[in-house]
């Protein structure tokens, strides 16, 4: 056997073409794009919601403080790496309860140009959908509070097709019957109950009165098509005897919440809504999802999407956590006395 010696595996002895591959696939990886956070990149994200909570905004116009639910949402980025002025910018617009602006907003924040765009409530998401859907690049979305999105935002939500993921806020009559049951417990005389509904009818309308008459209750539907109208829905309240209100899950009624509570104590009438804000505001309890860990979870769905997901396959997350808010001093003013044990399964009082 010949014998081998001073053998060397430098580069100098490789024949000329290998040379050129080695460097032709070294060049390759480095350019070719990563699924990971990419170091020096700054992510653009549009937000599209319903309510700013007031004070100041900056130049892109997010407000410098916000609300529970927006300052949440910023925690949950922070925790994935994302953190504005560093290597994130987000471009904010807010329907204040109008839904009519929503399209054009929508259309505003296409202009500029994010990776990706957040949308809060069912029809926000829904007009940020129609608006993407004609553009030449499709943008994710992350929804966040949409209300029963299967079927007309997602295909379903173990697997949401198209553009579209996010976090539900509840299954519609699951939560509906709840509240009932929590509201006939507050006020045990109650039996007919107005139910206060924004922008079109309850789809879901039988279910609901299957859920009233075993509480014994008759349900009044009033349906408003704008905010001018809701002193004259409470109005009506009065005219058809409603002894109690509940209100339709709507980021509307989040908006409105100080003129919402105002009303309610003016015609002396318990009101029950899904945000904690309008039990705050003034309102007699409120049941639903607890809203900040819902918006702490955009952070998940914002990196997936970053780092290469397909939305379409990123199923849709529904709220595990719910909590009961009851404001006593409201239910001192309306001279109800709430039972003990109600009180001892409440998540928060309001003295």
């Amino acid at each position: 056997m010949k014998q081998i010696r001073n053998s060397k595996c430098g580069i100098r002895n490789w024949p000329r073409a290998i040379i050129l591959i080695v460097l032709a696939l070294a060049l390759y990886v480095v350019t070719v794009p990563s699924h990971a956070q990419q170091p020096g990149k700054v992510y653009r994200i549009g937000w599209l919601g319903d309510n700013s909570g007031g004070g100041e905004t900056d130049t892109h116009r997010c407000p410098r403080q916000g609300l529970d639910t927006w300052l949440a949402g910023l925690e949950g980025l922070r925790e994935r790496g994302y953190i504005r002025g560093q290597n994130l910018v987000i471009e904010c617009r807010w329907t204040e309860g109008r839904y009519e602006r929503a399209y054009q907003l929508a259309w505003e924040l296409v202009e500029f140009r994010p990776d990706l765009i957040v949308a809060s409530g069912s029809i926000n998401a829904r007009m940020v959908k129609a608006v993407t859907r004609v553009i030449p690049i499709p943008i994710p979305i992350v929804m966040v509070g949409a209300i029963d999105p299967e079927g007309w935002l997602v295909e379903t939500l173990a697997r949401p097709g198209g553009t579209v993921t996010g976090l539900a806020f509840s299954v519609g009559l699951e939560l509906f019957g709840k509240q009932l049951e929590l509201l006939k417990e507050a006020v045990p005389t109650a039996s007919r109950v107005a139910v206060l509904n924004y922008g079109y009818p309850i789809s879901y309308q039988g279910e609901f009165e299957a859920a009233a008459r075993a509480l014994s209750l008759t349900l009044l539907p009033c349906y408003i098509m704008a905010p001018e109208e809701l002193a004259h829905a409470f109005a009506r309240m009065t005219t058809v005897r409603a002894d109690a209100l509940v209100g339709e899950p709507d980021s509307f009624f989040f908006a409105y919440r100080h003129r919402i509570a105002e009303l309610a104590a003016q015609h002396r009438l318990p009101a029950l809504f899904p945000y904690r804000a309008l039990a705050e505001a003034g309102a007699l309890m409120s049941f639903g999802p607890n809203e900040p860990a819902l918006y702490r979870r955009l952070g998940a769905y914002v990196d997936k999407i970053f780092k290469g997901a397909n939305p379409g396959e990123i199923p849709v997350e529904q709220p595990t956590k719910f909590e009961l808010i009851i404001n006593l001093k409201t239910a001192k003013a309306l001279g109800l006395t709430i039972p003990q044990t109600l009180l001892m399964r409440a998540d928060e009082v309001i003295q």
